[in-house]
């Protein structure tokens, strides 16, 4: 299927399905595993309409294929460049929702000065991308707070764990300290696909986004 008939396939679906629900509970779904160092992957699913409509623009960020799921070797100085990059964009970005940006929900895009955390995570991974950071090694993530809210963030799978670059703090934990649930991500193998990370009802992950988010 050419790119453009894809998206346009999951661009109507995502519509169909994005308005549906916000999660206003996590009891549906599963709390990640302490004994686990990377989250486990239960098929695919939707990716979030944020990211169908991103990928609609033509962006550079939705067109890796046939990447391999190995993680990244962690060395010093890798962990130092991720240091680095995710404490830069925390401190120059200034969270402005993206009703104030641009007028709408759920606009995924590069910030300039100011964006949502979908925003964050996507200068992140832009920014390792330039350092030779492979794309198909920084993952988009959808989780909930906390609190129950929609929220992105972005996942590197190491060998020494699932990193979390995370704009509501300047610390890197691994996934299963940070007290999110997580619901889905892009795949490694291709940007397009997105991987759910609950066991739960497919329409469950699905109809979980980020609007309203951090």
């Amino acid at each position: 299927m050419r790119l453009q008939g894809f998206i346009s396939t999951l661009l109507l679906s995502a519509t169909l399905l994005g308005g549906i629900a916000k999660a206003d509970s996590t009891s549906h779904f599963a709390k990640p595993d302490a004994n686990l160092a990377a989250a486990p992957i239960y098929g695919k699913t939707l990716p979030p309409i944020g990211y169908v409509g991103f990928c609609e623009r033509g962006e550079e960020e939705c067109k890796f294929a046939n990447g391999k799921a190995e993680p990244v070797v962690l060395t010093d100085q890798m962990w130092s460049e991720i240091s680095q990059i995710n404490k830069y964009v925390n401190a120059n970005i200034r969270g402005v929702t993206d009703v104030q940006n641009f007028g709408m929900i759920n606009y995924w895009t590069y910030p300039v000065n100011s964006g949502l955390c979908h925003s964050y995570a996507l200068l992140k991974k832009r920014y390792l991308s330039g350092l030779g950071i492979s794309p198909d090694k920084m993952l988009m993530t959808v989780v909930l707070t906390e609190t129950g809210e929609g929220h992105a963030v972005l996942t590197i799978p190491t060998d020494k764990g699932d990193l979390i670059l995370d704009n509501r703090r300047e610390e890197i934990l691994l996934w299963n300290q940070t007290g999110y649930t997580f619901l889905k991500r892009q795949s490694q193998e291709q940007a397009n696909q997105w991987v759910s990370l609950q066991r739960a009802p497919s329409t469950l992950v699905q109809t979980s986004s980020t609007e309203g988010g951090h």
